[in-house]
């Protein structure tokens, strides 16, 4: 083989047919691959960016998740203690009526009356 004419030889490519390339095309490709390059940086940098901000949001939440469980039970908790404390009172008040002298502005106190009775906030 000649010397000059290896077939594994990349650097060199023959220009093609009516152009002839000059050294302003090299400027502006090398000058094109520079801003690509520095665009592909911000992209994966924007990229990471993003999938750190969505991290810290998903433990955010997971956080908020567990405070909100915990509230939904001390809640529950809480919904089955004045029931019960309802359920032992009931006995008490049915069959009593008003003893004061507004009888005629308060109807007899029954049971479904309890529906309406505020509780104050008990914990246990």
């Amino acid at each position: 083989m000649a010397q000059g004419s290896d077939s594994n030889d990349t650097s060199y490519k023959s220009p093609s047919p009516g152009s002839r390339p000059s050294s302003s095309d090299d400027a502006k490709k090398v000058m094109r691959r520079e801003k690509n390059r520095i665009a592909a940086q911000k992209s994966r940098m924007r990229q990471t960016q993003k999938a750190d901000s969505l991290h810290l949001e998903s433990e955010n939440l997971e956080k908020e998740n567990a405070a909100l469980r915990k509230e939904v039970k001390q809640l529950t908790e809480e919904a089955k203690y004045l029931s019960s404390v309802l359920s032992s009172h009931e006995p008490l008040c049915t069959g009593l009526a008003p003893q004061t002298s507004s009888d005629h502005l308060y109807p007899p106190h029954h049971s479904s009356y309890h529906q309406h009775i505020t509780v104050p906030h008990y914990q246990h």
